[in-house]
């Protein structure tokens, strides 16, 4: 009897093992089991708590998300974009005449100045991509965050891990939050490059008329492209709370891009205007002010209050949807 019970703790063993094993990696260390005890329990909710695994949570959402092919694409256009300015504007004042002929401080403001120096191409490119392209890219990415997951039939493992619903929320719209600046970037350093080889740069003349070096006129620039990254982060809270609506990565990405059309549009109706100051893409443009002497901070200032309005909101929809919805997929 007892070399039969040695021989069957023996085989016993490696398989009590592998099944201990599939087991954690199952669980994922979420929670103590009742035969671990609560002390056991603990440590393993306080391993769970660790801020390197939150980092580690962080840093694969995004490199996830800069990896695919729809994200080197997205980008790929925002980067096409100040190229086709720049040429366009280099064709039109090839005889001396002056490009952007029409008035106001938009996208054709900067166009007149950019002749004169290439560094206002890349507020041109901004103030040309702010309106459709670069949020219209951020809605791809925020709409797909969740409901893409779902529909790939990853989420239910990705909450297996030792992350929870709310950590990986988190990083999901952190992981958008980086591809809104990498965005920004894009666009303004392709327009850098593509006004330094098209066009002449030195000091820059402010809207006010005033003039500043070229170092400082690069570092408004890099100040305006944070700037505009920041415009998009009540628009990304909105995509992302719209993501956990649905299990079709298409329709969160549509339903998203939609609002964001509609929106605009409303913003553009007089009758509405009572309207318009709370609306997230009002006071995207205001990015010029940074461009006066002194900066003027009224609109820039609203602008970032009410994208912080619109990510908590958002935000903590999101949370309440995701945290009780039931994951099937």
């Amino acid at each position: 009897m007892s070399q039969a019970e040695g021989a069957a703790g023996a085989a016993g063993s490696p398989a009590e093992g592998a099944a201990g094993s599939l087991a954690e990696g199952a669980a994922g260390e979420t929670t103590g089991s009742v035969a671990e005890g609560p002390a056991e329990g603990a440590v393993r909710a306080g391993a769970v708590r660790n801020p390197l695994w939150t980092f580690g949570i962080l840093r694969s959402e995004f490199a996830t998300t800069l990896r695919r092919w729809r994200t080197l694409a997205l980008l790929g256009v925002l980067a096409a974009v100040p190229v086709l300015i720049g040429i366009a504007v280099r064709i039109e004042t090839a005889d001396g005449s002056s490009a952007g002929a029409g008035g106001g401080e938009g996208g054709p403001a900067f166009l007149s100045q950019v002749t004169n120096n290439g560094l206002f191409l890349v507020f041109a490119a901004l103030a040309a991509t702010l309106p459709v392209f670069l949020p219209m890219a951020v809605g791809v990415i925020a709409g797909d965050a969740i409901a893409g997951e779902a529909n790939a039939g990853t989420l239910r493992y990705l909450l297996v891990a030792p992350a929870g619903r709310t950590r990986l929320l988190l990083a999901k719209y952190a992981a958008t939050l980086g591809f809104c600046l990498v965005a920004t970037l894009v666009v303004a350093a392709s327009a850098l490059a593509v006004g330094a080889l098209l066009f002449p740069v030195g000091d820059v003349t402010t809207i006010s008329g005033t003039t500043i070096g070229f170092v400082e006129g690069l570092v408004r620039a890099g100040l305006v492209a944070v700037f505009v990254a920041a415009s998009l982060t009540g628009f990304a809270a909105l995509g992302l709370f719209v993501s956990t609506l649905t299990n079709s990565g298409i329709a969160a990405m549509a339903a998203t891009v939609g609002l964001l059309i509609t929106v605009q549009i409303v913003d553009t109706i007089p009758q509405l205007s009572a309207v318009h100051p709370y609306l997230f893409p009002h006071y995207w443009l205001s990015f010029s002010d940074l461009l006066r002497e002194p900066v003027y901070w009224d609109e820039v200032l609203k602008n970032l209050e009410l994208q912080a309005l619109y990510a908590a909101v958002f935000g903590s929809a999101a949370w309440a949807r995701f945290t009780t919805k039931d994951i099937t997929a």
